[in-house]
């Protein structure tokens, strides 16, 4: 999957934010850990999954606002066509016909949009549930008082700018913990926005032409 994955902003809120582990280092040093939440999730067969699912809902949206735009197109065609040779009362109701469906059409596409939207955030709660459980227990059993996520979301800048070393990276451990080795998975970084469902015509169907002439 092409898209970098940005987890929507609650669940990234939650995720993102340190996590307090519930022991302290014997040193009495604070111990600091971090992650990169965004690979994790890239990583888990479970997100493959979901893109494969979205990706198929999106396939029978898309098609069905397909099909009626197909039939605005059509009726339009034909009543710039015929429209010369209409009565005023049968004009009025093919235009109000092509109204209606490019309403329809409009609403199919918001629709669409929310529940794909809807389906995404379902589908992702779960694998979003599963991470942060490993977070949290990785951070204390390894005595982290914190684990910060270098990924602030998108457009933004990193938590973490610079790291000197590798020894309190806990992504290995997390990927442990949820018993991935990322070596031997593909990347697949579902998208947070679902892709746009087939956008409204450039040419509107229930656009009257000016020119069409009212029969006497």
């Amino acid at each position: 999957m092409k898209q970098k994955l940005i987890v929507f902003m609650v669940a990234m809120a939650m995720l993102s934010t340190p996590l307090l582990a519930q022991t302290t280092p014997a040193s009495g040093l604070t111990k600091i850990g971090y992650t990169n939440v965004d690979y994790i999730l890239s990583k888990l067969p479970e997100s493959k999954v979901m893109q494969n699912q979205l990706e198929v809902t999106k396939a029978q949206l898309d098609k069905a606002i397909g099909e009626t735009y197909k039939e605005a197109q059509e009726k339009y065609e034909a009543y710039q066509k015929n429209g010369a040779q209409m009565t005023e009362v049968i004009r009025a109701d093919k235009e109000k016909e092509l109204q209606n469906l490019q309403t329809r059409i409009q609403e199919m596409q918001t629709n669409a949009q929310q529940s794909l939207q809807a389906k995404q955030q379902q589908l992702m709660e779960p694998i979003l549930t599963k991470v942060n459980n490993a977070i949290q227990e990785v951070g204390k059993e390894l005595g982290f008082l914190y684990i910060l996520n270098m990924d602030a979301g998108a457009n933004t800048t990193p938590i973490i700018l610079y790291v000197g070393s590798e020894e309190n990276n806990a992504t290995p451990f997390i990927f442990k913990k949820l018993g991935v080795d990322p070596d031997k998975v593909e990347a697949a970084a579902p998208a947070t926005k679902p892709a746009a469902t087939t956008p409204a015509p450039a040419t509107k169907p229930a656009t009257t032409p000016a020119a069409t002439p009212k029969k006497k």
